[in-house]
Parts: C-alpha cells; sequence; structure tokens
C-alpha cells in the first residue's frame, strides 16, 4: 500500500505556481487548524486519536511523496519533556552550528511567524522558500485525498513539510522538538534517532497525556531508540526517573542523567554566561552538551566512535551524587587537551556556543523606550515557579523601586489559579488579562482557531475576578500597551533622562501571548525595542 501511495505521489504535479503569495500558503494552512469541536473531540476520545496518529503521519508523509527510508536518512537529535525542551533544542543547535554542522531545528509553537518552525542554520526559512515547500506537498495531498476531509491537521501537516524542508536542504543534523508528549507525537515516526533527551517534567496537557507525573513520564519516554543514547535532566520526581528508566530498558537504550553545568572542565574554571537566562537554563544547557557530543561521537568517523564508546557517562544510579566531585573525564564530553580534535566537540566553541543562543520568548529581557519587558511563556506550575524567581531576581536587583505590571494569558486546560498564586507575591501594580490578540493590521500568521477570541475573553474575566482588586481586562495587546504607557506618563513615572524609572512589565502564562508582544514591540527579533 505505502509503495503504491508513494507512486501516485510521484505522478501529480503541483497546480500553484512558484509565484502563489505566502499569504495564500498561510491561509491554506490555517485552515487546517483544529478546531474547537474536534478539540473537545480529541480529549474524550485521545486514546483512539493517539493510537492512530502515528499511522496517520506516515500515510500523509508518504502521499506527499517523501519515503520513510529518505526521512530515515536523516541524522536526528529528538527531545521531549513538559519544559525547556525548545531552549535545550537551541543551545544544541547553536553548539553544533558554532563547529561548522549545517543544523535543522523544528520547533513549536511559534510567536510571530510559521517559518520560526523550520530553521535552517538558525534562521527561519524565508517566505519564498516556504511557500514553494508549502504548495508542493499541499497539493499532492489534496490531489490524493480520498474524501473532502482527508488532510492532515495542522501541525501532522507542518511535521510532514519539515521533513521535506530539511530532506531538501541536506542538513548534517535535524534536531526536532516534540509537539506533545512523546510516544504518538507526530515527529515520532522515525524508527531510529542518534540520540533523545527528556528535558524536566511536571503536569501538563492532562487531558491528552494522563493526569499523573507517571503517566506523562511514559509518553514523553516514548521517543528513546534501541542502542540510541538517551540522556534527561536530574527530575524533582523520583516516580518520573523510575518510569524513564523503565521506559529504557524497555526501549533497550542506555539513559544517563546529565552532570552540573559547572562540572565541565571550563577554561576559566566556570560556565559562560548563558544567551537565554535563568537558573533552570542551566540544566537545560548541560543536556544539550550531551546531545550534541553524543550525535558528534556516533556520527563523525571511528575516532569519534571509540571515544564515545569508551567514556563513561553520569548513570541514573549515580545521580544523588554530587557531580562535581566526580572526575571530569568520566563524562562523555572530555576536555580538548585530554583528547585528538576528532573525538570531541570544542570546549572555546561550546562556551561560545552557550553565551551567544538566543530563544525569544523565554526568559527574555526586552528593554524598551517607555517600558522594559520581561518576557516567558511559562504555563506550567514548575515553569511559573521558576519565572517568579527570575522576576523577582530582576526587582531585587534595581536600583530603585519601579511600578511593576503583569499581562498574563492561559488557554487549552491549564488552572489558571494554580498559575496565579505565585504571581500575586510580586505586588504588581496592576495585573492585565488579555487575549492572545496583537491588536494591529490582521496577519494571517497570528490567526488561532484553536482558541477562540470570545472563549478568551470569557477566560480573561474569570482570571480578572481570580486575581481580585487592581486587575484589568482588554481586548488586545496593543491596547494593553498604550493602557499602561498612557497611564505612567500621566503619572510622570517615565522622565526621559532616567531608565530606572521606566515600568516594568512582565508578560507570561502562554507562548501565544508572547508571541503576540511580540508581534507589536518587536517583530523582526532585535531583542530591543521602541515601544
Amino acid at each position: 500500500m505505502f509503495a503504491i501511495l508513494s507512486r501516485r505521489a510521484m505522478q501529480k504535479v503541483s497546480p500553484h505556481a512558484a509565484t502563489s503569495s505566502y499569504e495564500e500558503a498561510i491561509r491554506s494552512l490555517n485552515s487546517l487548524q483544529s478546531n474547537a469541536a474536534y478539540i473537545s473531540a480529541a480529549r474524550l476520545n485521545n486514546s483512539t486519536t493517539q493510537n492512530t496518529n502515528l499511522q496517520d503521519t506516515k500515510k500523509y508523509l508518504l502521499r506527499s511523496g517523501l519515503s520513510l527510508e529518505q526521512v530515515e536518512r536523516l541524522s536526528v537529535i529528538h527531545v521531549a519533556g513538559t519544559k525547556g525542551k525548545g531552549s535545550t533544542c537551541a543551545f544544541a543547535e547553536a553548539i553544533l552550528r558554532e563547529h561548522g554542522f549545517k543544523t535543522g531545528f523544528y520547533s513549536s509553537p511559534h510567536l510571530i511567524t510559521v517559518r520560526e518552525r523550520f530553521r535552517i542554520d538558525g534562521r527561519p526559512i524565508n517566505e519564498h522558500e516556504f511557500a514553494r515547500h508549502f504548495w508542493h506537498v499541499y497539493d499532492r495531498l489534496s490531489q490524493l485525498r480520498e474524501h473532502e476531509r482527508d488532510m492532515p491537521q495542522y501541525f501532522k501537516f507542518l511535521t510532514v513539510l519539515m521533513f521535506h524542508v530539511f530532506c531538501k536542504a541536506n542538513v548534517d543534523v535535524a534536531i526536532l522538538e516534540v509537539g506533545i508528549g512523546g510516544e504518538h507525537d507526530c515527529t515520532n515516526i522515525l524508527g531510529n534517532t542518534c540520540c533523545s533527551g527528556i528535558t524536566s517534567l511536571g503536569i501538563d496537557h492532562t487531558s491528552l497525556l494522563g493526569d499523573t507525573i507517571e503517566a506523562i513520564a511514559w509518553q514523553k519516554a516514548g521517543i528513546f531508540k534501541p542502542n540510541a543514547a538517551a540522556f534527561t535532566v536530574e527530575q524533582s520526581s523520583n516516580d518520573a526517573m523510575r518510569v524513564l528508566e523503565a521506559r529504557a530498558r524497555e526501549r533497550k537504550c542506555q539513559l544517563s542523567v546529565v552532570p552540573a553545568l559547572e562540572s565541565y572542565p571550563w577554561r576559566k574554571g566556570q560556565p559562560p554566561v548563558l544567551g537565554i537566562q535563568s537558573e533552570v537554563q542551566r540544566s537545560n544547557a548541560s543536556l544539550a552538551i550531551q546531545l550534541a557530543q553524543a550525535w558528534f561521537s556516533r556520527t563523525q568517523g571511528g575516532a569519534a566512535k571509540r571515544h564515545h564508546q569508551s567514556s563513561v557517562v553520569l548513570s541514573s544510579t549515580e545521580n544523588k551524587l554530587d557531580a562535581k566531585t566526580k572526575d571530569c573525564s568520566r563524562y562523555i564530553v572530555t576536555p580538548e587537551h585530554a583528547a585528538p580534535k576528532r573525538t570531541s566537540l570544542s570546549w572555546t566553541k561550546i562556551a561560545a556556543a552557550l553565551e551567544s543562543c538566543r530563544w525569544p520568548g523565554r526568559t527574555q529581557i526586552l528593554p524598551g523606550r517607555t517600558l522594559d519587558f520581561y518576557v516567558d511563556g511559562a504555563h506550567t506550575e514548575e515553569s511559573m515557579d521558576s519565572c517568579v524567581a527570575w522576576f523577582r531576581g530582576i526587582v531585587a536587583s534595581s536600583r530603585k523601586e519601579r511600578r511593576r505590571y503583569l499581562i498574563f494569558n492561559a488557554t487549552g486546560d491549564r488552572d489558571s489559579a494554580k498559575l496565579l498564586a505565585p504571581l500575586k507575591t510580586l505586588n504588581f501594580y496592576k495585573a492585565i488579562f488579555v487575549p492572545n490578540l496583537a491588536g494591529l493590521v490582521h496577519n494571517a500568521d497570528q490567526e488561532n482557531h484553536n482558541f477562540p477570541l470570545a472563549k478568551q475573553l470569557e477566560r480573561c474575566w474569570k482570571n480578572s475576578e481570580v486575581w481580585g482588586e487592581n486587575s484589568v481586562v482588554k481586548e488586545s495587546v496593543y491596547e494593553t500597551l498604550n493602557y499602561i504607557k498612557t497611564e505612567s506618563e500621566a503619572d510622570v513615572l517615565v522622565p526621559d533622562d532616567d531608565n530606572e524609572c521606566k515600568p516594568q512589565v512582565l508578560v507570561t502564562g502562554s507562548l501565544h501571548l508572547v508571541g503576540a508582544l511580540l508581534t507589536v514591540v518587536d517583530p523582526e527579533f532585535t531583542m530591543t525595542s521602541t515601544f
């Protein structure tokens, strides 16, 4: 059957000219987004939806004209987890790109434009490339559908598209961030990967993954592959760690817990200052180092492979020991002076990559002309605790007391009250609840059919009630920022000659909200704002 599908796909020619617009492509893509009714049905019947997910992805991949054999030729690093998986992928990509490898990086969700999900050598593909690949895949799938609704949904389509983009670009390494879960995620159609990583685990997407940490750990560990190295950060839950270890044994792979970032033999004695800030990023950076070196060892020749096989890693049975007391030669990554250059990555280049790595919307400080923004798409209880600790440290380091505003939204089945509780301790002047809507000229890239505006506004009013006094509801990010700016200027809080008096604005709770903010204040990802 698969062979027949592949032959039929090759016989079809795209009716769209190469000049078909990017906007047309985005509108067609958005038509594949799940509507609220489908999401509800999927949650009520998630076992059926999940069990056919990989089969459906393979079916659409073959219909699109790409064989499983072609996809398996990609050299893949696969990362799952509840929080930090995007940052870990960004660190790993930066490390390997710094060493001269051609990288492909697939992530989700996007903040401003869907093209962010497809990065070649660290940069999103351009509009022309996106449109060209999009119509090639979309037209083939549309022509070969067996009934009117026989098209892949949004994320599934993008995953099929990603394989086309990376295969065509002939990347040296493809770094894939799992969408939701792992076991049944669309990205998990691969039979082989070079290595896989699991970031910090917590409770999220319970209607799809289960409502216990054990169930979620089982799902995430579904990306483990036989004989491929697997790594995880030290988990706060022993129950989660036991499940990861059991799944590793089941999948016949070695699971290792990564050491503390301080444990590596840094040339200056201390780890580099990470380009993605906050304490929790240190474990993500260590995970990225191990993933990058495992990929390098497996793919870069016999000497590298021999070194990898003779290395001793920090195993899960050793994770209770103080990593600082261990000999650094026990880790997979060894110092440059201890091994021939071709057996290990360069510590100088690793440090440079970690320092220069940027991942917008995650513990990001964005100084503006009249407002300073602190942006973190924290959407789980654990990630919100980390966000609050990060912002509290910023407040404590300020020389002067500054007025603080919170901009917040949460979507899906997340418990807003639990996310808001730690934020209440930061003594905001006002909390503003707003949908994930930029409020500027209509942009097809910002459309989200999964969370209708009316439903989001209803949720905002409920969140405002939970917060209580000094809370406001607005209809867009642009309206919100003008409200804060006008209020601050009226109180003469922003003298032009004193940056220390500018209000501090924390934006958190949803990555889609973060994307709406950046659409207004930094659409080109310059890491600064004139707002």
